[in-house]
């Protein structure tokens, strides 16, 4: 589906830009649009609709969902969106990223199946380009790697896909650095796709610097910790019922409240600044390299102007110092998912 600019649009604010790969310019902050479907409780398709329009007339160009989420629904969500012609005048502006791999079980959604066989990643190229409605899928992921492909014939399945005008950029999600060097080798990888933030700093040690040294974009998800880091979380009893935090290591009891200990630094680097918490985390995540966008995800417009605010909040030397250390891997208790959570990451 092409649609043609409208010359009367108005104008939409100029937020930086970064670039993932050698040539996909994005928005330096972009929107993870999963909770607008499932995870963190019941949503309202009217209201995210009506916020993803909010994201993109804020400047965001980045836009990010995928297959799992919802088993569909999110990118019918986002498809019916770029349908209703209120994205007209930002034809070529809005960058949509989307990701296969992934199969859930029927009876029980939370469990499982990582799938990269070509012929299974073709049959969901083709269905998200159908939720979508494009053409053109600009950003193309493997959600999780699967140790019985490898990743050689997964990347030539992207790299022909590319060829066919399918999707523009292939990209990886949650892949070790020697994965990612073998894909890189097989196809140009425009981005890896990974959590990041104050309290997941695991890729620091040779992921990172793997992206750095290939000219490879870093996509990092949760970048405010599932809202920890926002410092409005406190304990897991007002959550949802079907809110999946209810469940991961790191919002359980004993771990919730030593991490909680550690967030009082972050706390006061944000009184500091006049800042919330949120912006000092996203702020220390955009000072990490310039390659990196974080995509973090809201469904309330006022924390969505939050988060904006980080673009502009300059940290100095002395805070950055002071939230490395306080936030140091080894400070941080509980895992990031469950067992079940962790199947394919860092493959």
């Amino acid at each position: 589906m092409k649609i043609e600019a409208n010359m009367c649009a108005p104008t939409r604010p100029a937020l930086p830009v970064r670039l993932l790969g050698d040539s996909l310019a994005v928005s330096a902050m972009g929107y993870g649009a999963m909770g607008m479907s499932e995870f963190y409780g019941p949503s309202d398709d009217a209201a995210s609709t009506a916020l993803l329009q909010e994201v993109a007339d804020r400047g965001v160009t980045l836009i990010d969902t995928a297959d799992l989420y919802g088993k569909g629904h999110n990118e019918l969500l986002i498809g019916d969106w770029l349908r209703s012609g209120r994205t007209a005048g930002m034809a070529g502006q809005i960058k949509i990223a989307t990701k296969c791999g992934i199969e859930r079980s029927a009876g029980t959604p939370a469990l499982r199946r990582i799938n990269n066989t070509p012929a299974y990643i073709r049959r969901c190229c083709e269905a998200s380009l159908v939720r979508l409605g494009i053409d053109r899928i600009d950003l193309y992921y493997i959600h999780r790697v699967d140790p019985d492909v490898d990743i050689e014939d997964t990347m030539g399945c992207l790299a022909e896909l590319v060829k066919e005008g399918k999707i523009k950029h292939a990209g990886l999600c949650e892949v070790s650095a020697k994965t990612l060097e073998r894909a890189h080798r097989v196809h140009p990888v425009a981005a890896l796709q990974t959590e990041y933030s104050l309290w997941s700093r695991d890729v620091e040690q040779d992921i990172l610097p793997a992206t750095k040294a290939l000219g490879i974009g870093f996509v990092a998800y949760s970048p405010l910790g599932r809202g920890f880091l926002s410092g409005r979380l406190t304990d897991t009893a007002s959550l949802d019922k079907g809110d999946f935090r209810r469940a991961n290591p790191r919002f359980q009891d004993e771990n919730m409240a030593h991490n909680l200990g550690l967030l009082e630094t972050v706390r006061a680097v944000a009184a500091s600044h006049a800042a919330a918490p949120g912006q000092v985390a996203l702020a220390w995540l955009l000072a990490q390299g310039k390659h990196i966008v974080p995509i973090p995800g809201t469904r309330r417009s006022a924390y969505l102007q939050e988060n904006l605010g980080a673009l502009t909040l300059a940290l100095t030397a002395a805070d950055l110092k002071l939230l490395d250390q306080a936030m140091a891997p080894e400070q941080v208790r509980g895992a990031r998912y469950t067992a079940e959570g962790m199947k394919g990451l860092n493959a």
